[in-house]
């Protein structure tokens, strides 16, 4: 008598058990690590990790350090200095970007009213520097004729009595927005890419799990990343070093 068999169907792998099953190199993660550190800002740490990981350095430790120069920079309201720094690096960087260089400008505007406001009556320094640096380059865009005008509207307010549009520009937030894009300019210039390898990643990601979502895939409510535990790990012994941008 003829015999039969049935093959069975292995059963649906469940979507964690599944990811177990990939694993990474983890000289890749290590490297995304790397990256990171790098780009966002955390010289030492980088140059920490090249060591424990036995990797190279992504970028050499004088680029790195002079973007963390113009960061702090901005961030404490030397502009001038920032633009000295930036131009002796790579005059090209405010040569070819004037949208970046007038945020500069204007931002040492900016610091220049703050410093002046409350103090002195007397704003012709002021008033020599919008003229001379910014009103040549206003015509440009209408936008950047808007932010010189929402600036000066500044002259005619006690530091105390600002509106809600000047209070804004006297906020650190400025100084960081500045700051960022000057880094991302730095680094386009340099390896011509502006943010970390790690963001496409998670990026990447998010769109895969929206799409699975959307066609009804079995997955849990939240997907860990994957990768805590190991930037933990190397950020938590560099708390005490600022990143380059925040």
């Amino acid at each position: 008598m003829a015999s039969s068999s049935s093959t069975a169907t292995p059963a649906k792998l469940g979507f964690e058990t599944r990811v177990g099953t990939v694993k990474p190199p983890k000289s890749e993660i290590n490297a995304l690590i790397l990256d990171y550190l790098t780009m966002e800002g955390y010289p030492q740490a980088a140059e920490n990790f090249t060591k424990e990981a036995n990797l190279k350095p992504q970028q050499e430790g004088l680029f790195v350090h002079t973007r963390q120069q113009v960061q702090r920079a901005i961030q404490s309201g030397q502009i001038e200095d920032a633009i000295s720094l930036l131009n002796h690096m790579n005059p090209e960087i405010l040569d070819q970007d004037p949208t970046l260089y007038f945020a500069l400008l204007r931002l040492q505007l900016v610091e220049l009213i703050r410093q002046t406001n409350g103090v002195s009556s007397d704003f012709s320094n002021v008033v020599k520097f919008a003229r001379d640096q910014l009103a040549p380059r206003a015509p440009m865009r209408k936008e950047f004729l808007k932010d010189l005008e929402e600036t000066m509207v500044m002259l005619f307010f006690a530091p105390d009595r600002q509106p809600d549009a000047q209070k804004r520009l006297l906020s650190p937030e400025l100084r960081e927005d500045v700051a960022s894009e000057v880094n991302k300019a730095m680094l386009y210039h340099h390896s011509r890419r502006r943010i970390a390898a790690i963001r496409n990643v998670v990026k990447l990601r998010a769109w895969a799990e929206n799409v699975a979502r959307d066609t009804k895939k079995d997955l849990p409510d939240v997907i860990d990343l994957g990768l805590n535990s190991a930037a933990d790990h190397v950020l938590h012994d560099h708390d005490n070093e600022s990143m380059i941008t925040t």
